[in-house]
């Protein structure tokens, strides 16, 4: 049935793509067996020390900690409670329970050195960490879970620069609020109420569609960046939130567009090497590559990807300075060049489980959660990007996994 509320997104948005003012190659780029990469770091970039993720369980959430060994590949850690509830979206195709893919949203989950920040749909909170030094499965909760000033928080973002964590609300009371973090007594609000989003959700909010879909900060920790989806089914565009951040505080006012050729805009990611481009996954056709300093922000790379059902998320390889993306719909994982546009290749990810959701990125790995249907159990595929297709070396069922599982993300 996800089938078909994401074909709703794909004919409602055709015209816009044929009408688009990018050249016809940016629109039709096809996945080969692979294209030459431009670029390789010829330093082997660090693996994850441990990677986690939410278990989003109603009864009570759990970040999973795994342990990643010096190959790459994953074994059971421990399981750490965050004191607040998850909670699963509504599939606006079927009217129940989202799943996989219960928060339509990336960064569930969210570290940024020994620091960690994970949302509670479920309870309206969010929860500070701190990962140990001598053993990153080890988690320890900062005070006590504090509400996020709206309802259903599914994504978060860390800036270190600022000691700051803000989050993202896409139910009722949808928008963005953001916190100080102190090592001692945890997340302090620095709003008197959240930037309300008027997106008219309900809680738990009916999607994909018209949701709030990740927050992260820019490269120099000055701009938090919200992109929410729009619902071409029912010609609701989305947009493109920015809000500055000047000396640790945000701004009281965020600005907001919406990128020509854009309509579904999903998982993001920076682009290596520039300081004003995001990566954007775009569920109705692919991807985009948007300048956020251009007024308004603008779209400067556009790539369709051919077969595509549900592109959302997104991740960087630090080993070929690549974008990976994934699709709910389609076992594949897809790389695309960021400074072209160019489809470099595309690998079939045939293991016996179906849908690829988060995505992350380390040393030569890739690492994608597949939290399964609640018949078929949640597993982690494990792909050699180094090689050339990307090969597929482990699929890792971790305890605690089910089908309301997201957010996937590391500590390096």
């Amino acid at each position: 049935m996800r089938f078909t509320f994401y074909n709703l997104f794909l004919l409602a948005t055709v015209s816009a793509v044929i009408a688009s003012p990018f050249p016809l190659d940016e629109r039709t780029k096809r996945p080969t067996t692979y294209m030459p990469r431009p670029y390789t770091n010829t330093t082997a970039p660090k693996l994850p020390r441990a990677i986690y993720f939410l278990t989003n369980d109603a009864a009570g959430n759990s970040i999973v900690a795994l342990d990643v060994g010096p190959d790459g590949f994953l074994s059971d850690g421990s399981i750490t409670p965050t004191g607040g509830k998850g909670a699963s979206a509504i599939d606006g195709a079927t009217n129940q329970p989202s799943g996989p893919d219960a928060l339509f949203s990336q960064s569930a989950l969210k570290v940024e050195g020994n620091t960690m920040v994970a949302v509670n749909p479920g309870s309206n909170t969010v929860t500070m960490l701190t990962i140990s030094a001598a053993d990153p499965t080890k988690l320890t909760m900062i005070g006590q879970p504090v509400d996020t000033m709206g309802e259903f928080p599914n994504t978060a973002a860390i800036s270190p620069k600022n000691n700051m964590a803000c989050v993202g609300n896409t139910g009722a009371r949808a928008g963005i609020a953001c916190f100080s973090m102190d090592a001692q007594t945890g997340l302090e609000p620095l709003m008197r109420s959240q930037i309300a989003f008027p997106i008219h959700q309900t809680t738990p909010p009916v999607g994909p569609g018209n949701t709030v879909s990740q927050v992260l900060f820019n490269a120099d920790e000055t701009m938090l960046i919200t992109p929410v989806k729009g619902d071409p089914a029912q010609n609701n565009t989305g947009f493109l939130s920015l809000l500055p951040v000047h000396d640790g505080c945000p701004a009281k006012r965020d600005t907001r567009s919406s990128p020509a050729g854009t309509a579904v805009l999903f998982g993001t990611a920076l682009v290596p090497g520039t300081t004003d481009r995001i990566f954007a996954t775009d569920a109705a056709f692919g991807a985009a590559v948007i300048s956020t300093v251009t007024t308004p922000p603008a779209v400067v790379r556009k790539t369709t990807i051919a077969g595509q059902m549900a592109t959302c998320w997104v991740a960087i390889s630090p080993l070929t300075q690549t974008a990976f993306v994934t699709d709910v719909l389609v076992d594949r994982l897809v790389e695309i060049d960021p400074a072209s546009g160019d489809v470099l290749q595309s690998t079939d990810v045939d293991d016996g489980h179906s849908g690829l959701l988060d995505i992350l990125a380390g040393g030569k790995m890739v690492y994608v959660l597949r939290p399964g249907n609640g018949t078929t159990k949640a597993t982690i595929a494990v792909l050699d990007v180094s090689a050339r297709p990307a090969k597929l070396v482990q699929t890792f069922e971790p305890k605690g996994g089910m089908k309301s599982s997201q957010g996937l993300t590391a500590a390096m």
